[in-house]
């Protein structure tokens, strides 16, 4: 009887290994992870890091100039961004009102036409934001960029982003951001502006009107002082 049931259990033992040679040799084995496919992580995509730090992310403008350059409005800028690794910027010109001015894929530094200004084949400026050309070759003011001017609110973007207001340049004697002869046209009605912007300055005539009264004043002292001399004689 004891000879039956070792041989059992023998024969159970052999079963029993006979099954685990014939499962798949994977089955035995404890899976590992799957690797990371996740890149870099750079502050501006991830504000924080694995330890809930907060990373460092920023745009800094250092250039940020509106120019007049052959009769175009323009804008000159220059930003620096830091925790991102993007290399370009976007800037949008802000509607209030509506169908936003975009520019993508911009360098970092640069120069961009104001919106509405129109360069000639020369690159001369042949039309100007605000003003609009009628058939007989005048301009009137008004047009779909009036928002443009006298200053528009501009965002920049990286990955950080920020917005800033911008004024519309003003002409020069040397470089105009309206049409040509238009800052005189803009006078009319206002002597005061006319006189500005014929001379730069309104104190001229101030200053010819108080030497008038200088010199009247010293030919008043002389009579009194030669009154008094007469009146002591006598």
């Amino acid at each position: 009887m004891a000879r039956l049931i070792r041989g059992a259990v023998v024969a159970f033992l052999a079963v029993l290994v006979g099954l685990a040679g014939a499962l798949p040799s994977q089955a035995l084995v404890s899976p590992s992870p799957s690797p990371s496919t996740d890149g870099p992580v750079y502050g501006c995509l991830d504000p924080v890091d694995e330890y809930g730090v907060p990373r460092q992310c920023q745009l800094n403008i250092q250039i940020l100039s509106p120019v007049c350059d052959n009769e175009v409005p323009k804008l000159r800028y220059k930003v620096v961004a830091v925790g991102t690794p993007n290399t370009k910027v976007t800037i949008t010109w802000v509607n209030p009102g509506g169908d936003d001015v975009v520019y993508a894929d911009l360098p970092l530094e640069g120069t961009v036409n104001w919106p509405g200004a129109v360069e000639g084949p020369d690159g001369k400026g042949i039309d100007w934001p605000g003003w609009r050309q009628l058939a007989d070759k005048s301009w009137v003011e008004g047009d779909e960029f009036d928002w443009v001017r006298p200053s528009v609110n501009v965002l920049f973007q990286v990955n950080p982003e920020l917005t800033v207001p911008v004024a519309y340049p003003p002409s020069s004697p040397n470089c105009h951001t309206d049409p040509p002869g238009e800052d005189e046209v803009l006078a009319v009605g206002n002597p005061k502006a006319a006189v500005l912007s014929a001379t730069g300055s309104d104190s001229g005539p101030l200053l010819a009107a108080a030497a008038g009264l200088v010199v009247v004043g010293a030919g008043a002292v002389t009579m009194v002082a030669i009154a008094r001399r007469r009146r002591a004689m006598l």
